[in-house]
């Protein structure tokens, strides 16, 4: 098995941005937590390290805009030696399971929905995800994703089940 293989990477990428940002549809969403999601519209950079066997630079962009039923909307890209993992999808706040909802999908088959709370004028957004690898073997993705004080921070992890092997990485957001 290559562990590090250019799929691996790019569904530890999907891992990251749906990290980065994960639709469910809002019932009469609460005002103040769909502007404070609103108060994240705008282009954003972010530029963090993948270690795993070695460390790899990855560079991400990406965009929220206002959509459809108080929803934000995002497009991602972040590359990484080489290779380009796009992803698109959208947040919202559903007053019918009184949360905080992301969803997403990517160019290599991953999707999530991420489940966010509120903490003050900060969101937090957590993903735990099983999938596979290139080989077909069993891979966990854990992810944080925290929209505070006009920053976007991502924590990204994916544990190679049956190996025991890993990938992470910490990506910061700004304007």
């Amino acid at each position: 098995m290559k562990l590090f293989g250019p799929l691996t990477r790019s569904v530890a990428l999907a891992g990251l941005l749906a990290s980065t940002l994960m639709a469910a549809t809002p019932a009469l969403a609460a005002k103040a937590d769909v502007d404070l999601l609103k108060s994240y519209i705008g282009s954003w950079k972010g530029r963090g390290e993948l270690i795993g066997a070695e460390k790899e630079a990855v560079v991400c962009r990406l965009t929220l805009s206002e959509g459809n039923q108080d929803k934000v909307n995002y497009s991602g890209r972040c590359t990484l030696a080489g290779t380009t993992l796009s992803v698109n999808g959208s947040l919202a706040f559903s007053d019918a399971n009184r949360r905080y909802e992301a969803a997403m999908t990517s160019n290599v088959s991953f999707s999530g929905l991420a489940v966010g709370k509120r903490q003050g004028n900060t969101v937090v957004f957590d993903l735990k995800e099983r999938n596979k690898d290139e080989a077909g073997n069993d891979l966990t993705v854990s992810a944080r994703i925290v929209l505070s004080a006009e920053k976007i921070n991502v924590g990204f992890s994916v544990v190679f089940n049956a190996t025991g092997d890993s990938l992470r990485a910490d990506v910061p957001f700004n304007k």
